[in-house]
């Protein structure tokens, strides 16, 4: 996809996701809040602010190991996963950052919507 292409396709995801849940158009932390909850697998509930950022890990995680960057180690005995990292990521820009997560927000959203 083109950068071009990427942001027509984020957009369209976001205008979906603010009708489904019926809320604000949600941003990048709100959308890799959403995959770690679908990720973590235990419904929602209240979380901590600590939480949440874990949740935004996995996120990060389960996205970036679509490309070999993570691999799942297992779960802990609380069911969260953890991951490690199996090789390194390239210093990417901050265009290339939010275009890479814009485009694997997408494939995520397309794969578990569909």
């Amino acid at each position: 996809m083109t950068p071009a292409e990427t942001n027509i396709r984020y957009k369209q995801l976001q205008e979906r996701l603010a009708a489904d849940f019926d809320t604000d158009t949600p941003d990048i932390k709100v959308m890799l809040f959403l995959i770690g909850v679908q990720e973590l697998g235990q419904g929602p509930r209240k979380f901590s602010k600590r939480q949440k950022e874990e949740l935004m890990h996995i996120a990060n995680c389960k996205l970036f190991s679509k490309l070999g960057f993570y691999e799942l180690e297992g779960l802990d005995q609380d069911g969260w996963p953890h991951w490690k990292l199996v090789k390194v990521i390239p210093p990417y820009t901050l265009l290339e950052q939010e275009m890479l997560i814009k485009s694997l927000i997408i494939d995520y959203f397309d794969e578990v919507l569909s």
